[in-house]
């Protein structure tokens, strides 16, 4: 389990991707359409990826294979339903304390 992405929904795309890019100096990496960009960090491997999508804010970590960490945790329910996304699918989980990953 690797830490990828730090998902920050909002509600406006390129006015955030604004602040990002003018105001931090970030670069931007990648886009998908007109809901996600993902910028880079810069002393880490962590990209901030920004999202229209309302789901709640926190980490998204990439694992080898979904369907196996998913029967390894077996134990969770999935607050954030399974979604195909190109390349994969994301799901999301809270800890115990509500914060979502």
């Amino acid at each position: 389990m690797m830490l990828s992405y730090l998902f920050t929904p909002v509600t406006d795309l390129e006015l955030a991707a604004a602040f990002y890019r003018d105001s931090l100096g970030w670069e931007e990496v990648w886009r998908e359409g007109d809901t996600t960009i993902a910028f880079a960090a810069p002393t880490g491997e962590v990209q901030v990826m920004l999202d229209t999508t309302p789901w709640p804010a926190g980490p998204m970590y990439l694992v080898p294979d979904l369907e196996d960490w998913l029967a390894a945790h077996a134990e969770l329910a999935a607050s954030i339903p399974r979604t195909e996304i190109p390349g994969g699918a994301v799901i999301g989980f809270t800890d115990p304390t509500g914060n979502a990953f």
